[in-house]
């Protein structure tokens, strides 16, 4: 497991996709992608999906995502994304009352059970009092991020057009 801190966006697209039948059928599919706006957002999904489906296809709506960490899985068959709310308890030093705070995360996982695992797998490390309020199936077809490899790429550009 691993995880991820960053700006989200999720990304929603329409396209023609050719079903198991040979029909086509307008779809929509949900993404999420690590991006600092949301013009930089519709840019990267863009370059993403086009690599996946031939043919045009739109980006219908661009919304900030509601987690600000993912947790990754490398299991093979954790191929689903969920959506884990956690509440974070605290003690109010004067009052000595139990405070509750809610933070939603992005859980990758093969069924509610492992993604619920993969949760306690990354919060067991902490030294942070937690209850998992609430764990939920997700649409998101898949998470893109931030490439090391496209900010060197984007350097390099950047470097020869200074030099020109």
């Amino acid at each position: 497991m691993r995880r991820r801190t960053a700006t989200w966006f999720e990304c929603k697209i329409r396209y023609e996709k050719m079903m198991d039948d040979g029909t086509q059928k307008k779809v929509s599919e949900s993404y999420v992608v690590d991006a600092l706006s949301f013009s930089e957002a519709e840019e990267r999904i863009t370059e993403e999906m086009s690599a996946y489906i031939s043919g045009d296809f739109d980006v219908i709506d661009i919304k900030r995502a509601p987690y600000g960490e993912i947790f990754f899985s490398d299991g093979p068959t954790d191929d689903r994304w969920y959506k884990a709310k956690l509440q974070f308890i605290t003690i109010d030093e004067k009052t000595e009352k139990e405070k509750r705070s809610s933070v939603n995360y992005l859980v990758q996982g093969g069924t509610l059970a492992s993604a619920l695992k993969n949760t306690d797998d990354v919060m067991g490390g902490t030294m942070i009092d937690y209850v998992v309020s609430s764990l939920a199936e997700t649409t998101l077809m898949d998470v893109f991020e931030y490439k090391k490899q496209q900010a060197a790429d984007a350097g390099q550009t950047e470097t020869a057009e200074q030099q020109s």
